[in-house]
């Protein structure tokens, strides 16, 4: 499984090799994007100045060969990524090979486990559909992946009505499926600007953490004082 301390050279190693590129990006006000060693950039160069940078990134170490896919609609992550006339309209990405099983319905797992389940699906589709095409297209898969593994049709419905209700958009009168573009920017803008679950454990770890040091700092005042 290699050493723990792998991941951290990586990012050292990546942060490095990175950093002319990134200066480049920020100059001719393009995007880009790094997880550990997988990258996402834009560009309006030809296609054979960017096979000419990359092979120059390719130089950069003997023991580095970067492998590349240019084209105006590209994956990064579990992101499908589409240039539709200058517009970038991003999509869940599922691989050819995957499979639509998830965990059956008929198995003896707690039911709470069902809709989390569906619960993370919808949030994925929100947060990675920039359309509402695309944001129904990913949920007329997600019904048939669950009416493929045993789900009920009203138990569907059910935790597809109680996600939407559970979050802050204008009228959900025509649940569980949105028809209007502009009420699901909305939607979508809101549920964005919400941190999520290790977001919000994150950032309410550095307040205790915070919290502790202000209060040892505030005692050892005292202590100096007297």
């Amino acid at each position: 499984m290699g050493s723990p301390f792998t991941l951290t050279l990586a990012n050292i190693f990546m942060w490095h090799w990175e950093q002319k590129l990134v200066e480049k990006q920020k100059a001719f006000n393009e995007l880009y994007g790094r997880y550990i060693d997988d990258i996402f950039l834009t560009s309006n160069d030809s296609i054979e100045s960017l096979h000419d940078m990359l092979e120059n990134a390719n130089k950069y170490h003997l023991n580095i060969k970067l492998t590349h896919e240019i084209g105006s609609c590209v994956s990064f992550l579990d992101v499908q990524i589409n240039n539709h006339d200058g517009n970038i309209i991003t999509s869940v990405y599922h691989k050819e090979a995957s499979e639509p099983y998830i965990v059956p319905f008929t198995s003896d797992h707690p039911r709470h486990i069902f809709e989390n389940i569906i619960t993370t699906a919808l949030l994925r589709a929100i947060r990675y559909s920039s359309t509402l095409q695309t944001f129904n297209h990913e949920m007329r898969a997600l019904k048939l992946m669950l009416l493929y593994n045993s789900y009920p049709p009203r138990n569907i419905h059910h935790y597809l009505k109680k996600f939407f209700q559970q979050l802050p958009a204008t009228s959900i009168s025509i649940l569980p499926m949105l028809h209007d573009e502009n009420e699901y920017v909305l939607l979508r803008t809101k549920m964005l600007s919400k941190p999520t679950t290790s977001e919000h454990a994150r950032v309410s770890r550095v307040a205790t953490t915070f919290d502790d040091k202000t209060q040892n700092i505030s005692i050892d005042s005292l202590v100096y004082t007297k």
